[in-house]
């Protein structure tokens, strides 16, 4: 949840509460709230200022691990996956 916190300054506790709840995971909304608050980590709108450069640098696992390659089609149409 702190990771999810550090990657996504625009989501506040009650939408990683939801992302948390999709995963599975059984926690209560102000449970994650004291977890953030306990770490440091401030509400979404005050963690909002984030350059370009940084939030590249926080998707760089992502971007890095994309493969793109071309394939042609038994009817012989050109794709790019």
């Amino acid at each position: 949840m702190i990771r999810l916190a550090k990657e996504n300054p625009t989501r506040g506790y009650r939408r990683i509460h939801g992302e948390l709840t999709v995963l599975g995971i059984k926690a209560a909304a102000s449970t994650v709230w004291e977890i953030l608050r306990t770490t440091g980590i401030d509400p979404a709108p005050q963690r909002t200022d984030t350059t370009w450069a940084a939030f590249l640098r926080s998707q760089a696992d992502a971007l890095l691990a994309c493969d793109f390659f071309e394939t042609i089609t038994f009817a012989g149409a050109r794709l790019y996956v």
